[in-house]
């Protein structure tokens, strides 16, 4: 066990598995699933869930503990997190970004709500739809950040793109600022989005 847990491809997998199991034993104890919408949305959901869990969580470690550290860090180390550490943070992140957005908009589709949601519920007279419609607008804004504000930005700072050292610096203090709009973003678009499915019951 002590082998398995040591490499995170066999853990991955062996939660996969774990997961796996635990839904069959749940449907054969007498769930009564059928695989119709109801079981779609579940799925795109927990997807949903997964993603989001892997992109706010790799947001707050950025802003918690990754870019707070970093003047703490002695010079001779840092090449470390640019080379290494950040890359690694950035593939999962931008990644993980994208499957919450697309999973997100699939659940919005099944339920039948996306149109109702992406117009903030105007004219619709239901009041959850402006709920879950401002989380979604949050999540596009957020996601746009990543994908055409950070990612850009961070490929100067970590050489991937060629740039000057001027250029560096300022990439560095773009990317930042739109990181951290994400983080001021975060709260009240996960707000938004836990609300309109729990006190409305969408």
């Amino acid at each position: 066990m002590v082998s398995l847990l040591q490499s995170l491809s066999k853990t991955i997998h062996l939660s996969i598995v774990l997961a796996i199991l635990l839904f069959l034993g749940l449907f054969f104890a007498g769930g009564d699933w059928a695989f119709d919408q109801l079981f779609w949305s579940w799925l795109f959901r927990y997807l949903h869930v997964l993603s989001g869990i892997m992109w706010i969580g790799l947001l707050w470690y950025l802003n918690f503990v990754q870019i707070p550290s970093m003047p703490k860090i002695p010079d001779d180390q840092k090449p470390a997190i640019g080379k290494v550490i950040a890359p690694a943070v950035l593939f999962w992140f931008r990644w993980a970004a994208l499957a919450t957005i697309v999973t997100g908009l699939i659940v919005a589709t099944l339920n039948g709500y996306v149109h109702q949601a992406m117009i903030l519920g105007i004219g619709t007279g239901v009041s959850q739809h402006t709920a879950i419609g401002i989380g979604m607008w949050l999540g596009l804004i957020m996601a746009f950040n990543v994908w055409f504000i950070i990612w850009p930005n961070q490929k100067k700072v970590l050489g991937i793109v060629e740039a000057t050292p001027e250029e560096k610096a300022k990439s560095a203090k773009t990317a930042m600022l739109a990181s951290r709009t994400n983080t001021l973003l975060s709260l009240p678009m996960l707000l938004s989005m836990v609300i309109a499915q729990n006190l409305y019951n969408i």
